[in-house]
């Protein structure tokens, strides 16, 4: 029973044993260690022997070979995984340091291998000269061929590794990136539901303030009282519709819609949009320029989405244009290269309004379709910084596509649809 107990324990201090070597990477040190050692004594055995067939050399260059490549791979290894314990794979500067380590393993490699490939050359040429003497040459060519191989399987090994390193480097990379996109889409719906949230709670309480105000307006005031109440309504009307804009606008890009596609016509669009705001823009002072294609614009499209895009189109320009200007109203038919297949093309439909802006045009196109972004920074203009967002957010819901091209002082905003 003794003599059982015991040898469990040494069993067990074995293992114990072996998983510390194992753990701390050890026993590629001592692998390599004995590989090397028994293939120098190959090489060593095989030089000694003056007159020897150039079968056995080959069979003993071979063993040698797989025991050089054996201890050479164990060595490298350790020594990299010795050296990159602090290595962090999730740095910033992780590729930049990837590429100088490898570059710097390669010259290192390259080096050492020189350095044999000489003495190996040095031992050729000497039984060469003395050929007489060792008769069979095969030991003179085999350690130059040895020199060519382990600098092989050296470069193999530290590839390999560098390889894995980049492999784990990128799979970190797109868990950062994937938990990242996952926080900007829940920070983004964060902000859909707030804004939804507040527009609707601030309906209720601008509902009952224009109400009262309209009562107001039909009891008898004085005529200060009565311009006060004005600008009142004025302004209640204006929030009203800002937190209706804003609500669409959430509503729009959580993508919670129910889009009632139906076809329609752009020029017929544009022209009852342009009848429906002739008050306005006769109060302007601007004057519209309509040039519309004589080609088909039928397309397919929700008709109310349609209709507030072309509207703050409308609205945008006559806000933000140079007094007394031309603003211009353009419909046309464009021909764009097929995806996948450059050689066949679709059709779009296009609305296009150019005005001449009344203030400098500082920002960019994705600075202007951001929500509340005013072209006007001094905000001495009526615009809430809502209509862009509004038109790039429907029309990204219809399919289509909207863009904005600023030149000097021209200000141009175009929508395309397939048709």
């Amino acid at each position: 029973m003794d003599i059982k107990w015991k040898n469990m324990r040494q069993n067990k201090k074995i293992q114990r044993l072996i998983k510390i070597i194992v753990k701390r990477d050890e026993i590629w040190l001592l692998l390599g260690v004995a590989s090397v050692v028994l293939g120098c004594l190959l090489m060593a055995d095989m030089l000694s022997y003056r007159y020897v067939t150039t079968e056995n050399n080959l069979f003993i260059g071979g063993i040698m070979n797989l025991c050089f490549g054996v201890g050479i791979s164990s060595l490298i290894m350790f020594w990299l995984r010795l050296t990159n314990r602090t290595w962090n794979v999730q740095s910033e500067q992780f590729f930049q340091e990837w590429e100088k380590k490898q570059r710097k393993l390669m010259i290192c490699i390259g080096v050492i291998a020189v350095i044999f490939l000489l003495v190996a050359a040095k031992n050729f040429h000497y039984r060469m000269k003395h050929s007489w003497i060792f008769g069979n040459l095969s030991s003179a060519y085999i350690p130059i061929g040895t020199v060519v191989i382990q600098w092989i399987v050296a470069n193999f090994v530290i590839t390999f590794y560098m390889k894995k390193k980049l492999k784990l480097y990128m799979e970190n990379l797109k868990q950062i990136n994937q938990r990242s996109l996952e926080a900007a889409l829940r920070s983004e719906q964060m902000k859909v539901d707030l804004i939804s949230n507040v527009s609707h709670d601030l309906k209720t309480p601008l509902t009952s303030i224009v109400g009262y105000i309209e009562l107001m307006k039909k009891e008898e005031l004085s005529d200060v009282l009565s311009d006060y109440i004005d600008v009142l309504s004025r302004k209640a009307q204006k929030l009203k519709e800002m937190i209706d804009s804003l609500f669409d606008l959430a509503k729009t890009s959580s993508g919670n819609i129910d889009l009632k596609i139906e076809q329609m016509e752009l020029n017929c669009l544009i022209e009852q949009v342009q009848a429906d705001m002739a008050d306005l823009i006769t109060e302007s002072g601007r004057e519209f320029v309509v040039i519309l294609t004589s080609e088909s614009t039928n397309f397919m499209a929700d008709s109310s989405y349609m209709y507030r895009i072309v509207q703050n189109l409308m609205e945008n320009a006559l806000k933000y244009s140079q007094e007394y200007t031309r603003i211009f109203l353009k419909s046309s038919i464009v021909h764009v290269p097929e995806e996948g297949n450059p050689e066949e093309t679709r059709q779009k439909v296009r609305f296009e309004i150019t005005n001449t802006s009344s203030y400098q045009m500082n920002f960019t196109r994705e600075q202007i379709v951001e929500r509340f972004a005013r072209g006007d920074e001094s905000r001495t203009t009526e615009g809430n910084g809502l209509g862009l967002a509004i038109v790039n957010t429907y029309t990204a819901a219809l399919g289509g596509t909207f863009d904005v091209v600023i030149d000097c002082d021209q200000f141009k905003a175009s929508v395309e649809f397939l048709k």
